[in-house]
This record gives C-alpha cells, sequence and structure tokens, in this order.
C-alpha cells in the first residue's frame, strides 16, 4: 500500500484516479456485486477487503451473528449474509449504508444495516463474529470518507474500540481485524494491551509487495 499511495502522488495518475471515482464503481467477488459510491472507501484500489473475503470463506457462519464494524461498501457483510449467518453493517458513512441497502435488495440478502459510530448504537447487543477492516493512518480527518482512512494524530480510533469491545464481544467469540505492514502494529497492540486486549496472529498475506495481516481480538 505504501508504494501505491507513493505512486498516486503522481499528477497524472492522481488526476486519473480522480475521474474514475467520480462516479460509482463496481466491486465482486464470488458473483456478488456492490457499488461503491465515490465517498466511501474504495475496495478496489487495496487488497485488504479482498484477503478479509477470502479468509472467512472457510468459517462456519450459518446461523450465527456477525457484525461487521466501519462495512464501508459492505460486500464481506453480504458475503457473510449468503453463508447464513444474521449479519449487523455498521458505518458512520450514511451513503455507504445507502448504497450497501441496494446492494443487499439486489442480491437477495437479509442484512442489517445500522448507522453507528463503532458501538454507540448496539447497546445490549452481543455478536460471535466481529469483522474489522479499520482505519489505520495517524492524521486527523477531515470529512466522512477520509475516516476510512485516517485513525486520528492520537489513535483515537483504536483507543475507542479497545475501550468498547469487551461489552460486546467476549472472550468465546471470534473477533477478527485486519492490519498492513504499513501500520504502526505495535502502537495498537499497546493501546490492545492497556485494555486487557490481545492481538493473536492468524493469517500473513503478501500481495504485490505489501504484507497484511489478519489478527484475532483476545
Amino acid at each position: 500500500m505504501r508504494k501505491f499511495l507513493k505512486k498516486i502522488t503522481d499528477p497524472v495518475l492522481k488526476k486519473g484516479l480522480q475521474l474514475y471515482y467520480t462516479k460509482p464503481r463496481k466491486y465482486t467477488y464470488e458473483g456478488l456485486e456492490v457499488l461503491v459510491h465515490p465517498d466511501v472507501f474504495p475496495p478496489h484500489l487495496t487488497f485488504s477487503t479482498k484477503i478479509l473475503l477470502d479468509f472467512i470463506t472457510p468459517l462456519e457462519m450459518e446461523g450465527k451473528s456477525v457484525l461487521e464494524l466501519g462495512c464501508g461498501c459492505g460486500i464481506l457483510s453480504l458475503w457473510a449474509a449468503k453463508k447464513g449467518a444474521f449479519v449487523t453493517a455498521t458505518d458512520i458513512n450514511r451513503k455507504a449504508l445507502e448504497f450497501l441497502e441496494a446492494a443487499a435488495k439486489k442480491n437477495g440478502l437479509d442484512v442489517e444495516v445500522c448507522y453507528s459510530d463503532l458501538f454507540e448504537s448496539l447497546a445490549g447487543r452481543h455478536f460471535e463474529f466481529i469483522l474489522i477492516n479499520p482505519p489505520y493512518y495517524p492524521k486527523n480527518a477531515v470529512n466522512v470518507k477520509e475516516k476510512g482512512w485516517y485513525c486520528g494524530e492520537d489513535f483515537g480510533y483504536f483507543e475507542n474500540l479497545f475501550q468498547q469491545l469487551p461489552i460486546f464481544g467476549d472472550r468465546n467469540n471470534h473477533t477478527y481485524m485486519i492490519l498492513s505492514e504499513d501500520c504502526d502494529i505495535g502502537r495498537i497492540g499497546k493501546i490492545a494491551a492497556k485494555n486487557g486486549r490481545s492481538l493473536s496472529l492468524c493469517l500473513t498475506k503478501t500481495k504485490m509487495g505489501e504484507i497484511n495481516f489478519i489478527y484475532r481480538i483476545d
């Protein structure tokens, strides 16, 4: 991802990407199709979404309660629903939720769509699986689209995540989070530990020179 981010500083390529994302673009996985609005995190540009989709494919989710926290385009939620799970998808980007509702209807799948900043709208809920593809660049976002990329200069996203997580998923559930070599995994791990949690490595995947890691949060 680091190499890609450096490349998009090229004026010609940057302009091309801006033009490409002036309208919704399709993203597909195993016959599922979503439209990704220009103001929503674009899974086309990164590997994390595809890696997570492949990772959950063999997991037994039928009849299980699944939360996709910060769903973006929501294709993870749709895939979990297709596997027979009872799925809740949350985000703070209303356009993402609007497009996900349309995609669920188009694909004939049932997904509960919920506007929520992390767990704030999920009081009293418990989930057997929680899936997280977090923002991890340490910069303060200036709009809702940037919050798909930036976790805050003080890593506020992770501070809030690990403070809230124990209420919604105990140590018997399965909480998975994907991170890239680009982010400060050490600091994220320290924030988890401060809140009584640990990161257990489940998968290491290298694509196009970028290393991604899936952790189970215990």
